[in-house]
């Protein structure tokens, strides 16, 4: 995904074929790896951004996996290659999380140690947590493998249709759906104040009186024993992440209550206005919240069409920030018209192209 949003931020083509061969090599291990069946979905035990395995296909990591099929199907025809396996993936993925990973309100984890490649947790060689006791062999057997999420509802639970917006691509997931996911997450996982929240991790993130966006939380039920680590915390890169997500589908309101109470957090008294750590200090994740801006004024430079696409997500004038690679200004809609203001350097538009 972060390679088809760099080519169409670059318009260099050239550069997108010479990459290629190693973004097609990249992608046909992931899906040889972790999705050898060829479903759309990963099912294979794969690490992710909680420092643990997921076992079965899940929501967070399926999307990742659904925009970045998406992606290639699209940047494979530029580069002389065949998008058909790429294409024929992604329909069935997103047919699959759908359905099979859709519960009615937010999109959850099947977690799966049967009928896999990889042999189960207890009979794994060679990786971490081999040694599991009768009583461990028990939880297994009723609740799967520790550190997975199951039926929680989880913030990051469609993160990469998230990232796919912001890269310039097609939904990869059904937009109501999303739209849903997230207005769920909203409804069960942010806390006006943490005081009766219990936090056995990192707690200093968010805690006491503090407002926050928690990571997971399982609203029917079927908490498990040890899930995932973090999943009790607050992360503000998360945080923009979804109000980010809810603006982009013209949810400002609750976009606005997760960013007002994340920078409530970081005052300058009770924390560094400038430093929202997390696992260390001045932490990437939190840098989501330039997609605010994205967000916020729904305006995206595609450098290979020369067309800045605009999909503001509020009513009336407006302006906001736009850098592009070769330039920067500012853009936004005055008496009801998009325009683009040129500050620095040079944009070549050919057409401003404004949607709801």
């Amino acid at each position: 995904m972060k390679v088809y949003r760099d080519w169409r931020i670059s318009g260099d083509t050239e550069w997108l074929r010479r990459l290629w061969p190693k973004v097609r090599q990249s992608l046909d291990y992931c899906i040889r790896t972790w999705d050898p069946e060829h479903r759309g979905i990963l099912v294979e035990p794969h690490h992710n951004t909680y420092d643990i395995e997921f076992w079965g296909p899940n929501g967070m990591c399926c999307s990742h996996y659904l925009g970045a099929l998406k992606a290639a199907a699209l940047m494979a025809p530029a580069c002389g290659d065949s998008p058909l396996l790429y294409e024929e993936l992604s329909s069935k993925g997103r047919t699959f999380v759908e359905t099979e990973l859709w519960n009615g309100e937010y999109f959850i984890q099947q977690v799966r140690t049967e009928g896999l490649q990889s042999p189960p947790p207890h009979q794994r060689r060679g990786v971490v947590w081999t040694e599991y006791s009768p009583e461990a062999l028990e939880l297994l057997k009723k609740e799967g493998p520790k550190y997975q999420y199951g039926d929680g509802c989880l913030a990051e639970g469609v993160v990469g249709a998230w990232l796919a917006a912001m890269c310039g691509l097609p939904d990869i997931l059904d937009p109501d759906k999303v739209r849903q996911h997230l207005l769920s997450v909203i409804r069960h996982n942010f806390r006006e104040t943490l005081w009766d929240h219990a936090n056995p991790q990192r707690p200093g993130y968010a805690l006491d009186r503090d407002g926050g966006l928690i990571l997971c939380t399982w609203p029917r039920g079927g908490a498990l024993t040890f899930p995932f680590p973090y999943s009790n915390e607050v992360w503000t890169g998360f945080e923009y992440h979804v109000a980010g997500h809810l603006m982009l589908l013209g949810e400002s309101d609750p976009a606005r209550k997760i960013v007002r109470t994340a920078r409530q957090r970081h005052d300058g008294v009770r924390r560094n206005p400038f430093n929202e750590y997390e696992c260390g200090s001045w932490y990437a994740r939190a840098l989501t919240s330039y997609g605010l801006l994205r967000a916020y004024s729904g305006a995206r430079y595609d450098a290979i069409e020369k067309v800045l696409h605009m999909a503001p997500t509020q009513t009336g004038d407006f302006r906001c920030f736009l850098s592009t690679a070769t330039g920067y200004g500012v853009v936004g809609v005055k008496n009801g018209k998009p325009y683009f203001d040129l500050r620095g350097g040079s944009v070549e538009i050919r057409k401003i192209e404004l949607s709801a």
